[in-house]
């Protein structure tokens, strides 16, 4: 009699593959929004600004979908151990990717509320930073596609360089707010877009720690390294 057990592992192997590989679009949403969120801001470009923050559903479905299908996977193959972790890590990847999303349509809003306002006002290091959570974020889904835990342990440790840039900007923020007291509206939003970038960072770092968990079977017990000293706008 023969076994059906070769089948019913490579469909669970194919099943995994298709969720991987959801996580990779669905990260590459994320890094389009991130992309078209700094063009708006320096094109200042309403019409943009409108389009990402309709854009940001396509996230949302990404984020739903995926959920769907490990949530099969849960139900249909009661996965253990290696690829348990899968699962579960993107369950928690598909979670972060979709924050990143809202961050990154929260950047579009505020620059649109800069454009509103007629005003100029601007931070020299914003692209900066933008570029910076960027590339983290396209790190560390290579660093998921590869299994690669080196890579990933690297990025959540380096997440001190996001902050400090992000407190740097703040203070910048500030003392123009002071040259400036009567633009404080345009000077508050600045204040939120460089916030969002920061979580955008945060966001990535935590991906960092799941790629980490899944490619190794540990958590990272250190403690993260911060250089935000900064007061939070947002609470």
């Amino acid at each position: 009699m023969k076994t059906s057990a070769p089948h019913i592992v490579s469909a669970f192997e194919d099943a995994l593959k298709r969720m991987k590989s959801a996580i990779v679009q669905m990260a590459g949403a994320a890094e389009t929004q991130i992309d078209q969120a700094m063009t708006c801001l320096a094109q200042r470009n309403p019409d943009l600004a409108r389009e990402i923050v309709e854009s940001d559903a396509r996230l949302d479905s990404f984020e739903h979908d995926i959920e769907a299908h490990c949530m099969r996977l849960l139900a249909l193959r009661q996965p253990v151990a290696d690829d348990l972790r899968e699962v579960v890590a993107a369950l928690k990847i598909a979670g972060n990717l979709e924050r990143i999303g809202d961050h990154a349509a929260n950047t579009a809003k505020r620059a649109a509320a800069i454009f509103s306002l007629g005003d100029t006002a601007s931070v020299s290091g914003l692209p900066q930073l933008g570029r910076l959570v960027r590339e983290r974020l396209s790190s560390v889904v290579d660093a998921y596609v590869d299994s690669d835990s080196e890579a990933a342990l690297r990025i959540w440790r380096s997440d001190d360089e996001v902050d400090a840039l992000y407190t740097s900007l703040v203070a910048e923020v500030e003392r123009s707010a002071l040259a400036a007291p009567d633009r404080f509206m345009a000077h508050m939003h600045l204040m939120m877009i460089a916030k969002n970038l920061e979580r955008i960072g945060d966001h990535a770092t935590n991906i960092a720690e799941v790629v980490y968990f899944v490619s190794t079977g540990q958590t990272l017990l250190e403690e993260r390294p911060k250089a935000d000293h900064s007061y939070d706008p947002a609470g």
